[in-house]
């Protein structure tokens, strides 16, 4: 994300279990793709459909996924979405392959080979750095909460996606998708267009087909504005549904994981997967009794009927493209039956920015200090952290600086009343968008997730697409959708609902009703810039 602004479902019939070599990309230029891959767009379910059925394998899924990887980051268009490879994916998959053909299958995600993004804890073989060559060398002694459930859902760690380094948090003129560990992220739509951040490489994973589906997190944005950019799904949950503890922080206000996907489906399941009260996250405990035994009941065609929709009135004027495919999402939301309302949530909550960067300010101060208090990377501080980029900034800032990390370090403590004054400014967001959906009975606001991808500019840093509707519920800690609502130039423009705590299941159908009414969702092309020839349009 910008932080100046606030500072197919896929069918196997087809699929040959050949040799995995014989299974992968070819390239007729390094940017073109002639694509061959067999399982492209295919979604959990026809996955499991063909473990089931004694079609494919754990192990062969995850060596095409594998294969799918190399072709394109090595043979390919290198979006650079992957950081790192779990050297023990394969042996993960054998294990969960015994099981299957013993009888025991652990729920939707057995075998399915996911990406999480390095700013989450494994306690395996690989690192967790949040993309900076700070912490390189820290390898976790535990997995994440989040991701110690996914492994009991039988999900296969593939790897860890590159991301905007310190979850964005480091420059105010920083590029999204770049981090001095793994470089420069790329959109796959367009390879010169930034993939937004900070969980860049998840959603570039996943729009390219590098895994089933991804895990990211989300401060202000950072779940829900990559998802739009790369085209896909992405869900930013109520913060305490999915525990934080072995995630690298930024804010214990705002931060969460969540799932992005190519599917509502895909997005609800692994969602699902990942809940779980942890004591180590008592925020966790305020869900008690308040998560179903899956997501995916909630998912009817026909959910939008009778619904009110309060729609974002400042998005219908701007950039004309996008307003048009935001008045085109308005008119499908009408015709599956939902009655809308127009309202101005942004004219509310925009003022609340400038409290919300202090908050963010204190709380990664803290936060950060703890987490590098117990790493096993170069620096255990916030001070050793700056100190170590200053030394090394050739490498680690040869584009941006990090004055973000600078002003946190500036801070106090949590008891500082400018803290206690700046978070009870900016959580009063809740009050506004509870008392804005009690006044006009609404099941829903929804609004343009964030423009088309910018240009990946190194010198000058992201800037704003004109449109960018997460901070109501990033300051709020409340649930935000994203799904595909068109695009624009090849390049995808998501359409956001967002809702009041713990109503991920309303917004889920929602959400799943307009995806199966507008079908908006496209494969990468991978082109490598736009230029208006007949040739791309």
């Amino acid at each position: 994300m910008d932080r100046r602004n606030f500072i197919k479902n896929g069918s196997l019939a087809g699929l040959s279990l050949t040799p995995i070599a014989k299974q992968s990309l070819t390239f007729s230029d390094k940017n073109k793709v002639n694509d061959s891959f067999p399982i492209e767009e295919t979604s959990i379910d026809a996955l499991q459909k063909a473990m089931q059925d004694g079609k494919l394998t754990s192990v062969q899924l995850v060596k095409i996924y594998l294969q799918r990887i190399k072709d394109i980051d090595k043979n390919g268009p290198s979006i650079n979405a992957v950081i790192e490879l779990n050297p023990d994916a394969i042996s993960i998959a054998e294990n969960l392959d015994k099981e299957r053909k013993a009888g025991k299958v652990r729920g939707p995600m057995h075998g399915i080979p996911i990406l999480i993004k390095d700013n989450i804890n494994t306690g395996d073989k690989m690192m967790t750095t949040a993309g900076s060559l700070a912490l390189v060398g820290n390898y976790a002694a535990n997995d994440a909460h989040i991701v110690a459930q996914l492994r009991k859902a039988g999900a296969v760690i593939l790897g860890k996606t590159n991301l905007s380094e310190w979850a964005n948090w480091r420059s105010t003129r920083s590029t999204s998708g770049w981090s001095s560990r793994g470089g420069q992220t790329k959109n796959p739509n367009m390879l010169d267009r930034g993939p937004c951040g900070s969980s860049s490489g998840s959603g570039a994973a996943v729009s390219a087909n590098l895994c089933a589906v991804a895990v990211g997190t989300e401060t202000d944005g950072s779940v829900i504005a990559p998802s739009s950019f790369n085209g896909i799904v992405g869900i930013k949950p109520t913060v305490g549904l999915l525990s934080r503890s072995g995630i690298i922080p930024i804010s214990a206000t705002q931060d969460t994981a969540g799932p992005m996907a190519r599917t509502v489906k895909d997005a609800a399941i692994l969602l699902g997967a990942m809940t779980g009260i942890d004591e180590a996250d008592p925020v966790t405990l305020n869900s008690k009794g308040k998560v179903p035994n899956s997501y995916t009941q909630f998912l009817d065609v026909n959910a939008l009927k009778g619904k009110r929709i309060g729609i974002e009135q400042s998005f219908l004027h701007g950039h004309e493209a996008v307003v048009a495919l935001y008045k085109n999402a308005i008119e499908i939301l009408k015709q599956q039956g939902a009655t809308i309302v127009e309202v101005n949530l942004l004219k509310e909550t925009n003022p609340l920015g400038r409290a919300e960067n202090i908050v963010l300010q204190y709380e990664f101060k803290d936060g950060i200090n703890k987490y590098l208090a117990t790493a096993k990377g170069k620096v255990h501080s916030l001070k050793e952290l700056i100190a170590f980029n200053n030394a090394n900034a050739s490498t680690v800032m040869p584009y941006f600086k990090q004055e973000l990390l600078e002003q946190s370090e500036a801070r106090g403590s949590l008891q500082e009343s400018t803290y206690k004054e700046a978070l009870a400014k900016s959580t009063s967001a809740r009050a506004i968008i509870d008392n804005l959906m009690h006044e006009h009975n609404l099941d829903a606001i929804a609004g343009t997730s964030i423009g088309p991808a910018c240009c990946i500019d190194l010198i000058n840093g992201d800037y704003d697409t004109g449109f960018y509707f997460c901070p109501p519920a990033a300051m709020a800690g409340y649930p935000h959708i994203t799904v595909p609502m068109g695009t624009y130039l090849h390049l995808p423009v998501g359409l956001s609902f967002m809702g009041s705590a713990y109503s991920e299941p309303q917004l889920l159908a929602i959400a799943y009703a307009f995806e199966q009414a507008s079908k908006k969702r496209v494969v990468p092309k991978y082109i490598p810039s736009f230029l208006p020839t007949k040739n791309i349009i």
